[in-house]
């Protein structure tokens, strides 16, 4: 076994013309392109993705190879996952070779393997130059071609970064120094993600609301934060490539996404300095007024340096955990304290903010002037809900939800009602009815 870590880009076709220039100042070793076609299998139920496996054949110069990839971690373009590669002499399935512990409790390999079947095909030319950087060894591949499912078919344009040996902070240096000539956005679809998606029937994806925090049982306040912020990357990621397919409503999500990241920085920064975050607020405060342009173009945007610097800062302060530099011992103790407690105590401090500001009735100008607050504290109840259960928190939040669609939409005959009704909800976390 081993561990795959990998950055993904989809790269623009400007991007790919200048990638010989952008790489001459490098110290590298190039392969010649080679032709490369992978089979992806699965049962009519969808067994191994329930396991969360994918499973593969790949042909290049009459050589074949079975990888069997196990569900690891994301973390915005950053792929961290294990993976199985066994040599084959032809192009025939195996799975007996794979090691047997690998397989879940009951699941009977021999059966598995007669009802797998094909199901969807990559075909592309693949050219690699390994690089050495700084203390590293990384492979550049620059794919293109195809991802097919029987007559649904998409464009493959790729430039995946992979970690041969080295540190993680030198494979998110490289990809700075990459991103720094622009044409490159973070992927958060795999090709195995966009082949399954095609044959399914590449049906539209859906818009998603932004979710409640669900961190692990005895979480730290540590790991609320990691958590939360890798929750709004996830959703950003997710609405992105809706905006770039052509749903323009999906930028409301793309803002929504910046906005709990701003929140979250803003409900931990009693224990992150600010200076810890300089660089990332910096770059949020840079494309968050390009985003919200009404007539923004998303393909420029996206594909933008300044845009993808934000999106790498912010994946490289998670894996590297940068803030830890910038923490005293006291603010080290609090945060290795329980994020229930946390989440409780600043729950109180958001609910006190929004009686503050909607304790008396407001002139039209007032609610509009109230909205930001509120959609504020709408996203940090979201952060910091999850430890209770949604017959709980869902109608607390609706109803500051239904508030925020009153003036949004300047409803001012359900206004003074929406605004009442809000206030008058009882809080449903501890210790709630002293905050």
């Amino acid at each position: 076994m081993t561990v795959e870590i990998e950055l993904k880009f989809i790269a623009s076709p400007a991007a790919i013309a200048d990638l010989p220039a952008t790489l001459s100042g490098l110290t590298f070793q190039h392969v010649a392109p080679q032709t490369l076609t992978n089979i992806y299998y699965e049962t009519p139920d969808n067994t191994l993705r329930n396991y969360n496996f994918g499973l593969r054949i790949r042909g290049y110069d009459d050589q074949y190879e079975m990888t069997l990839k196990i569900g690891g971690k994301v973390t915005g373009g950053l792929y961290q996952r294990p993976e199985y590669n066994i040599p084959l002499s032809e192009a025939q399935l195996d799975m007996a070779l794979f090691p047997a512990e690998i397989w879940p409790e009951g699941c009977d390999v021999a059966k598995l393997q007669a009802e797998l079947q094909p199901l969807f095909r990559t075909d592309f030319v693949r050219e690699k130059w390994v690089i050495t950087y700084q203390q590293s060894e990384i492979e550049l591949a620059l794919d293109q071609g195809t991802i097919s499912a029987g007559e649904l078919s998409e464009p493959l344009c790729e430039i995946e970064l992979e970690l041969k040996q080295g540190s993680i902070v030198d494979l998110l240096a490289l990809a700075t120094l990459l991103g720094s000539h622009g044409g490159l956005r973070q992927s958060s679809l795999s090709k195995a993600a966009r082949g399954y998606h095609l044959a399914q029937g590449n049906e539209p994806r859906k818009l998603r609301a932004l979710p409640v925090l669900i961190a692990p049982p005895k979480a730290t306040v540590e790991q609320g934060m990691v958590c939360a912020l890798e929750m709004a990357l996830s959703h950003w990621q997710y609405h992105e490539e809706l905006w770039l397919r052509g749903d323009a409503s999906a930028r409301h999500s793309v803002i929504e996404a910046l906005g709990t990241i701003r929140q979250t920085l803003t409900l931990f920064g009693g224990l992150i300095p600010r200076k810890a975050t300089t660089e990332l607020r910096a770059l949020l405060t840079s494309i968050e007024p390009q985003i919200e342009e009404a007539d923004v173009e998303a393909e420029a945007l996206c594909f933008s340096t300044d845009y993808l610097k934000c999106k790498l800062v912010l994946t490289s302060w998670l894996i590297t955990e940068a803030w830890k530099p910038f923490i005293d011992d006291k603010s080290q103790k609090k945060l290795a304290g329980s994020f229930k407690r946390f989440s409780d105590i600043m729950l109180g401090r958001c609910r006190a903010e929004l009686k503050d500001a909607f304790f008396t009735p407001l002139t039209d100008e007032g609610y509009i002037d109230q909205l930001p607050r509120l959609s504020r504290q709408i996203i940090a109840f979201h952060l910091l809900s999850g430890a209770y259960p949604a017959s709980a928190w869902q109608p607390y939040i609706e109803g500051w939800q239904t508030l925020q669609q009153s003036i949004v939409q300047q409803q001012q005959a359900w206004l003074e009602a929406a605004r009442k009704h809000a206030l008058l909800q009882a809080p449903f976390w501890l210790n709630g009815t002293a905050s």
